[in-house]
């Protein structure tokens, strides 16, 4: 059985959601959001470490809030980076294990199941998707190309990936000075080799916005409780 290290990105400083702390500490049904994640991933057998890269100010809490759960795993906090290309960068290379799971604590409506289909991949690296249900075009002030969206995907976490490949792309990416809004983009780069989408649900939302918070919580009502 392949074991996975598990980085689980906590960088948010709560700028986008207007508030004065991190986004992951917000409560969702009583509990911190990426509670909710560290929960269903404390079932996975295959999931042997969790790492979690948080802003520096953050540890300290991060970690306090953790001892108020009996966690079977071993989790550990680190300072991320200044950017999420940087945090997963260290958390690479925190990670013991030559398999890693990549997943956002702002995502905590991904399920057990879910957890177990990326695992159970046969390809080494896999993301979840799907499909853009509205015209994308391109361009900002004005329209500059068609995009035609039956060929794009909507990029959902977690992904998995051959740690010591995704862990070299990273260092070709700093030494380029290249920056990527996620891995799957950046892994692509560097190897232009078969990334595998798995069917996304649209469920896992990004709680980023002050009304993710609602949608979540109408989510959670819906999905999570029973």
């Amino acid at each position: 059985m392949k074991k996975y290290s598990f980085i689980l990105l906590s960088g948010g400083i709560g700028k986008r959601m207007q508030l004065n702390i991190p986004k992951q500490f917000l409560l969702l049904a009583g509990k911190p959001i990426f509670i909710h994640v560290l929960e269903k991933i404390d079932s996975i057998d295959e999931i042997a470490e969790v790492i979690i890269p948080c802003p520096k100010e953050f540890v300290e809490k991060t970690e306090s809030i953790i001892k108020n759960y009996n966690f079977s795993k071993r989790i550990h906090c680190i300072e991320g980076g200044d950017s999420r290309q940087e945090s997963v960068y260290k958390g690479l290379q925190e990670a013991t294990l030559d398999h890693v799971i990549i997943h956002e604590a702002v995502r905590p409506f991904v399920s057990v199941d879910e957890y177990e289909t990326l695992i159970h991949c046969e390809n080494e690296n896999a993301i979840f998707g799907t499909d853009i249900p509205f015209t994308v075009l391109q361009g900002k002030k004005v329209v500059e190309a068609n995009l035609n969206r039956s060929n794009l995907v909507n990029v959902q976490l977690p992904h998995k990936y051959d740690r010591k490949k995704l862990l070299y792309a990273h260092e070709c990416a700093r030494k380029d000075a290249m920056e990527f809004t996620e891995d799957a983009s950046l892994y692509f780069h560097y190897y232009k080799s078969e990334i595998t989408i798995l069917k996304g649900s649209d469920y896992n939302i990004k709680i980023t916005k002050p009304v993710d918070r609602q949608i979540a919580e109408v989510i959670y009502k819906e999905k999570e409780r029973y």
